[in-house]
């Protein structure tokens, strides 16, 4: 008999799973995820302006309104102080040029947590990453003002507001996918001094708040590892056969393509969504794998110069593949026809 969440058989009674207790809950995670968004954030608003804190704030408070709103046109309890919303607006933010539209941006926040997350049942049960989601309905539906960047720089007066207005400065792939285009710098793409997202300009911030959740163990090595080192093989491996690209070599290239983009961002703050990621060590690997291949698949290969979000969420589609094999794999390896066998 089941009754208020738990099991009774005989005089047994046993609370449903998780059955493990910490002292990290929801809420900490959520929180130790935004503090790890700061440096990214503090960067981007360096270089483009305030608005990148407007933005983000708007994109915050959107999703935290649509999932109270949801959950209590629903009748359902409502759970915005576990933080969640507010990390999926983050990170949706993080995936937008600092000059997008704020209505636009409302739209992407409506996607991400009342189609992807609460009409699947909420926390734990989307089956993909709201916020990887949210962006990519933006760039279908507002493909021009998703890919129209503002200059680095606006932040402290390298360039005029009238500049910024006037003139969108290219993303690093934007630059590689034009034939003859001069490529960016190595060092500007590590500092965050190119176009592109709020989030994924600058490298060494990524890597920051990336090392921060690997400390606090709000995330596990392995997919963020397996992510960029495979986008880092196959470049490596393409450009050495190619013979670079401009003034770049094969090493160069490759560097360039994990600088670039999306790939450290998607790696530390979108891959690794517990909900939507494998369970198991075994299958972080293929998830991590699968997504570098498949990013440099788009890119290498595609019409589009990027291809993170759309790699992470074919690999959330397959993770309950991934779990279902794995999980098999380990159990048929303790206690399959050998072992019984032996016995």
């Amino acid at each position: 008999m089941m009754e208020n969440n738990k099991i009774t058989i005989g005089s047994l009674s046993v609370s449903q799973a998780p059955h493990i207790t910490t002292k990290l809950d929801t809420a900490k995670t959520m929180q130790n995820v935004l503090i790890a968004l700061i440096p990214a954030v503090l960067v981007s608003t360096f270089m483009f302006g305030i608005r990148v804190l407007v933005l983000t704030a708007v994109c915050m408070a959107a999703c935290a309104f649509f999932e109270w709103g949801y959950e209590k046109l629903m009748h359902k309890k409502v759970t915005i102080q576990d933080c969640s919303a507010c990390v999926t607006g983050a990170i949706l933010a993080c995936n937008m040029p600092a000059n997008f539209p704020f209505w636009m941006a409302i739209i992407g926040c409506f996607v991400a947590i009342v189609i992807v997350k609460q009409l699947y049942g909420g926390l734990g049960k989307n089956f993909a990453n709201p916020a990887i989601v949210g962006r990519i309905v933006l760039l279908l539906s507002f493909t021009t003002q998703m890919t129209t960047w503002p200059i680095a720089g606006a932040g402290f007066g390298w360039v005029t507001p009238t500049e910024i207005d006037g003139v969108a400065s290219a993303t690093p792939l934007g630059l590689l996918a034009e034939e003859g285009a001069g490529l960016a710098n190595l060092g500007d793409m590590f500092i965050g001094k190119t176009g592109g997202a709020m989030g994924e300009v600058c490298a060494i911030a990524v890597i920051i708040g990336g090392v921060y959740l690997i400390w606090k163990k709000i995330i596990s090595p392995i997919i963020p590892c397996t992510f960029i080192a495979t986008v880092f093989v196959i470049a490596l491996i393409y450009y050495g056969v190619k013979g670079g690209a401009g003034d770049y070599n094969a090493i160069q290239m490759a560097l360039y393509h994990i600088l670039g983009g999306g790939v450290m961002f998607g790696a530390f703050f979108c891959a690794t969504d517990y909900v939507t990621s494998p369970v198991m060590p075994q299958g972080k690997y293929i998830f991590g794998i699968g997504c570098g291949a498949v990013t440099m698949l788009i890119r290498l290969l595609a019409s589009y110069p990027e291809g993170v979000s759309f790699a992470i969420l074919l690999m959330n589609v397959c993770t309950p593949l991934i779990d279902s094999f794995v999980t098999k794999r380990y159990y048929d390896r303790l206690y399959g026809p050998k072992k019984e066998a032996k016995k």
